[in-house]
């Protein structure tokens, strides 16, 4: 209960690590996650740190990881997650992981690219067939027309009258040159304009669009194309159709000018998209098999990766020793995990093959330690939404534990409804009996997140809910008569004559008759009278205000554990009892005034409050001979005065005193002074006398480290 009340006692250790085993280390610190390193090359580059080309690799397999997971997704392949927490692979297993990646990728990268190829072929000669069939009919038609004319003279001025020069230039299409192609549809007729306007209206435009849509081989959208053949005449207007056809982006295909030609080269093409189609499955198959089998282990490979680029980056906080055999490290850690970084350490060593143990010594620093604050699955929601507003200081009373009650509780004073809250209950209720199970589902959604990880923290602001909303009586906006009214309205006020004409009644204490208090909560009377809200209201925000005082001062009282526990009188005085007088002067007085206005004026009419607290701090008051509602007790005036002054007089206490006060023994020389780090000759004529001759350099370090902490500095100097 103590670690809960209080963050955990930290202590700065020092690491002696074998070059060899420091990866295996950190790996084993980092599954155990109670260390928190420190930075020893703070001016150093990142750039030019000892691990920085692993670093790199790292990055690199995650951006080819990160392409995998891009092609599966597209493709709507599931991605297997088992939710397992994989070991960080040892370094040489880097080699492999990045053969494989890379083998990935290229199989991928030109998968894709033989994809596209056939996909644009694909789409080109889907093109042309289109071309093929819409431009026999083009010329179905104007061989048509023109037989008809010959023919029939009437028919002739009459197809002229209705297709104008559509029947004349078709009938010369053998002697006209053409162009043929496909253009986006929406362009249509931005070209038809720009082709009349270029080529003042001296070429003949037919278009039909493509039913079906087509597949764009590089973004994979589907676009709406048209089908458009442009007759003119002369080199010149060619030119300038064809540049205005690249200037629409329209591709222009070869369309054989005789009937014959065209059907021969339809049959070509339909065989060539056959043959494509089969070798587009045969692709499609084996892209498909591919990423099945890189979804299979892609979770997996993500949380290696990030792992061994986590242990890099921590082992670049590290300094080396002059020999350049160890590694050494300061870090923070708890002192009561002391045995278990121990044991992580030993393990790690095994794992390495190492001759020579890790260790770690405590150090003795004036630096204030970082706030750890062990939770569980209950109180990590609550810790969570106090470290949003502010994280305590080393050592503090930690408020989560106190939150766990009071959070749910003021939320059910503002909520205090039983159906709803009963609902929220429930919900809440299977997340927390499902928890297992729907964590394993590692369900994507954010909103689901948040309410899965403020499970707890639903479920008890549901049953406070519901147990405020008994107290107000209040079931989804409506009350329970469950023990019976015990409102009797008296006679002389409320005869039976007029109960059953008026249908609402205010209710009032002075004209209504209690046969004994409601048992528990409201009475349901107050359902059906008119001052409902206005009770309800006045009610609620005075019980508001009574819970908020009561909580600032159990903040206060905290605070006041606080600096007995660090042995500060001065913040005793000089905060602590300022804040309660003040606070009692303002919020605790007011507090008084409630249950003394609730006990006092039961039956008759009672002075306002609100009147009553800005009057205190104007010094005005109702006149003996006003009709304004009297004072609440005799002496109110002098009392009230004195608790103004008093508060007012707290302010500049709170303010000034302490600066004053630490300034005056800064000046008198009689502040304490930080003990300055023992020189490098002191602290070498505390080392034994065995000769560093008969052991290695290396050992020479871990032996100076065993015999008593001291600051890496010391180490780098030598």
């Amino acid at each position: 209960m103590g670690s809960m009340l209080r963050s955990e006692e930290m202590t700065l250790c020092q690491l002696f690590l074998q070059s060899e085993a420091a990866y295996a280390c950190v790996s084993e610190l980092g599954e155990l996650g109670l260390v928190q390193f420190r930075d020893l090359n703070p001016d150093v580059n990142a750039f030019q740190r000892k691990f920085v080309n692993e670093i790199r690799r790292c990055e690199e397999m995650e951006r080819k990881l990160r392409f995998l997971e891009k092609e599966i997704r597209k493709d709507g392949i599931p991605m297997l997650d088992t939710g397992d927490n994989p070991d960080a692979p040892a370094p040489r297993e880097m080699i492999d992981l990045e053969a494989t990646f890379e083998k990935l990728e290229n199989e991928m990268k030109e998968v894709n690219a033989n994809s596209e190829a056939l996909k644009k072929n694909f789409l080109e000669l889907t093109e042309l067939k289109h071309i093929l069939r819409k431009t026999q009919t083009f010329f179905d038609e104007a061989e048509f027309h023109h037989t008809q004319a010959l023919h029939d003279p009437s028919l002739a001025e009459e197809s002229v009258g209705l297709l104008g020069e559509e029947t004349q230039r078709a009938g010369q299409a053998l002697r006209l040159g053409f162009v043929a192609g496909v253009i986006l549809r929406e362009r249509i007729p931005a070209f038809e304009r720009m082709l009349w306007r270029a080529c003042r209206g001296n070429v003949f435009l037919r278009q039909a669009e493509i039913e079906s849509p087509l597949e764009d081989p590089v973004t994979g959208d589907q676009v709406y194309k048209s089908v458009f053949i442009i007759f003119f005449q002369g080199d010149q207007l060619k030119s300038r159709v064809k540049k205005i056809c690249e200037g629409f982006r329209a591709t222009l295909y070869p369309c054989p000018e005789t009937q014959a030609e065209r059907r021969e080269m339809a049959i070509g093409v339909m065989t060539r998209i056959e043959d494509l189609n089969t070798v587009l499955g045969q692709t499609g198959d084996h892209r498909h098999r591919v990423l099945v089998a890189a979804a299979k282990n892609i979770k997996v490979w993500f949380i290696k990766v990030r792992k061994i680029k986590a242990i890099y980056h921590t082992l670049n906080m590290f300094n080396l020793d002059v020999t350049q055999k160890c590694l050494i490290a300061e870090c923070w850690c708890p002192v009561d995990d002391l045995d278990r970084i121990q044991q992580a350490l030993r393990r790690g060593t095994e794992q390495s093959g190492s001759s020579v143990p890790s260790i770690l010594n405590r150090m003795i620093t004036k630096q204030e330690p970082p706030t750890y604050n062990r939770t569980n699955k209950l109180t990590q929601g609550f810790q969570a939404i106090v470290d949003a507003y502010g994280v305590a200081s080393y050592r503090e009373i930690n408020p989560a534990p106190y939150t766990i009650i009071t959070f749910p509780f003021l939320f059910a004073v503002m909520f205090g409804d039983m159906g709803h809250g009963m609902i929220m209950f429930l919900f809440a209720l299977f997340l927390v009996l499902r928890e297992k199970e729907l964590a394993a589902k590692k369900i994507d959604d954010e909103i689901f997140k948040t309410f899965f990880g403020g499970r707890y923290i639903i479920l008890l602001m549901g049953l406070f809910s519901v147990y405020t909303g008994f107290i107000y009586n209040d079931i989804f906006s409506k009350s329970l008569n469950l023990f019976g009214s015990q409102w009797r309205a008296k006679e002389a006020n409320y005869s039976d004559p007029l109960l059953k004409q008026v249908a609402r009644l205010q209710l009032g204490a002075n004209d209504s008759f209690l046969g004994s208090p409601y048992p528990v909560g409201l009475d349901p009377v107050w359902q059906l009278a008119e001052n409902k809200l206005q009770f309800m209201n006045s009610f609620k925000m005075k019980t508001s205000i009574i819970l908020g005082v009561g909580q600032m001062f159990f903040g206060l009282s905290l605070s006041f554990v606080n600096h007995r526990y660090f042995k500060k009188p001065l913040n005793i005085f000089c905060e602590f009892v300022p804040q309660m007088i003040f606070l009692f002067c303002m919020f605790g007085y007011l507090v008084i005034l409630v249950f003394k206005k609730w006990l006092t004026f039961f039956t008759k009419p009672a002075p306002s409050l609100l009147i009553g607290t800005i009057n205190m701090f104007l010094f005005q008051y109702p006149e003996e001979n006003s009709d304004e509602p009297k004072l609440l007790y005799t002496h109110q005036k002098g009392l009230q005065g004195f608790l103004v002054v008093m508060a007012v007089l707290c302010v500049p206490w709170m303010l000034f005193v302490k600066p004053f006060y630490m300034r005056y023994k800064f000046q008198h020389g009689q502040m304490p002074v930080l003990n300055p780090t023992p020189s490098l000759s002191s602290y070498k004529n505390k080392r034994s006398d065995i000769r560093r001759s008969q052991i290695s350099d290396i050992d020479a370090v871990y032996f100076d480290a065993c015999i008593e902490p001291y600051p890496i500095s010391v180490f780098l100097q030598e």
